[in-house]
């Protein structure tokens, strides 16, 4: 094929679509004008027995026959069709070499391995172009005893050379081409699931905190709603202040807010919650944002579990924060664990601190549970 061909080498439909052009298109373009320009000249100065008719209208079948191939297959052109069209441009090649007097169309066989190379890979453009050398040989009788004819099929077999050359770098780039679309893909599909990993892990710990401690709230107002009217009271109202710490980090999230101050968070999420202690110490200026969320979303995650399933009555949140780690402990004096499995929830917060660079361990006994959650700072091993 001509330069329409590009992208034939390429292996699997897969790749269709995603590379809209075909490399070296101007290869055959160029040497069809520099044909008609010295036939012309020929003819016209009187240098060559040129048949302009028949090479202009050869040269135009052959730009015909490229245009509707790039315009019918834009990407990537069938093998069956590929080899129809490799024959029939071999033989206006050698048409135009025929009615060509200035013997330059000779030329247009260097397109043969050329388009070879694209259309069906580097073994069968070498064939071609030892087969094209072969064939100018015989066409030239006694070569051997003509400088001019020796240097002529010399610089023909150099042609060879680097159109063959020309084509696998066109080749080499044009699969650049593709992996890099591939690899923008990809980071395209794993940064979707990534965020949707992260969306996922926020909406778990910032709804599933707030609706527990709303729902123990609404239990506790259930229950003592006739003997004790005022402990009812501040139970509703615990969950009126849960809810709407709900609805402003649901806003939070959406707005993805770049700052965060991890100590007034903290006291945000125990304020008003009387079974839970908290102590920071050390500053949170040397640890990175993405850290202290992490750290963040464990407190929250361990105080749920603590009230859900371990039936805690105290709970102590204890943070330290130095220039080496950052660390989080959420202790309680519940049942603990037992055998249970651990949920999405832990599951998520050892996603989230494996990728703050940290790690979580978990010691569970019936006399309490003990969270930690440990995040070096950034280039201390």
């Amino acid at each position: 094929m001509a330069f329409g061909d590009g992208v034939a080498g390429t292996s699997g439909a897969s790749l269709s679509g995603m590379v809209t052009s075909r490399p070296a298109f101007w290869v055959s373009p160029v040497m069809c004008a520099a044909v008609l320009v010295a036939g012309v000249y020929a003819a016209v100065s009187g240098l060559g027995d040129t048949d302009v008719p028949l090479l202009v209208g050869g040269l135009l079948v052959l730009a015909v026959v490229d245009l509707a191939e790039f315009r019918r297959y834009p990407v990537r052109t069938p093998k069956r069709v590929a080899v129809v069209l490799s024959a029939l441009r071999a033989v206006l090649y050698l048409a135009l070499a025929y009615v060509d007097g200035s013997g330059l169309a000779r030329l247009l066989l260097l397109l043969v391995p050329f388009t070879a190379y694209f259309a069906f890979g580097q073994g069968v453009a070498i064939v071609l172009a030892v087969a094209c050398l072969g064939l100018a040989v015989v066409s030239t009788p006694d070569w051997y005893a003509h400088v001019e004819q020796v240097s002529d099929l010399v610089m023909f077999a150099v042609g060879l050379v680097l159109t063959i050359t020309m084509a696998a770098v066109a080749v080499r780039e044009r699969d650049g081409r593709i992996r890099l679309q591939e690899s923008h893909r990809t980071v395209a599909e794993l940064s979707a699931a990534a965020e949707r990993a992260r969306v996922a892990r926020d909406l778990h710990d910032d709804l599933g905190h707030h609706l527990t401690a709303i729902v123990v709230s609404l239990e506790k107002a259930a229950a003592f709603h006739e003997r004790e009217p005022g402990t009812a009271k501040a139970a509703v109202l615990d969950a009126e202040r849960s809810a709407r710490r709900a609805l402003g980090e649901v806003r939070e999230s959406v707005r993805s807010l770049r700052s965060f101050h991890l100590p007034a968070a903290l006291d945000e999420l125990v304020a008003g919650q009387g079974d839970v202690t908290l102590t920071v110490s050390g500053s949170p200026e040397e640890h990175e944002t993405g850290a202290l969320h992490a750290l963040y979303r464990a407190a929250q995650e361990g105080i749920t579990n603590a009230r859900r399933h371990a039936a805690a009555t105290r709970i102590r949140v204890a943070v330290e924060l130095d220039a080496e780690r950052a660390r989080l402990t959420v202790a309680d004096d519940g049942r603990g664990m037992g055998a249970a499995a651990e949920g999405f929830g832990l599951l998520g917060m050892r996603e989230r601190v494996a990728l703050a660079g940290g790690r979580v361990d978990l010691a569970s006994t019936p006399a309490g549970t003990r969270l930690t959650v440990t995040i070096p700072v950034a280039g201390t091993p």
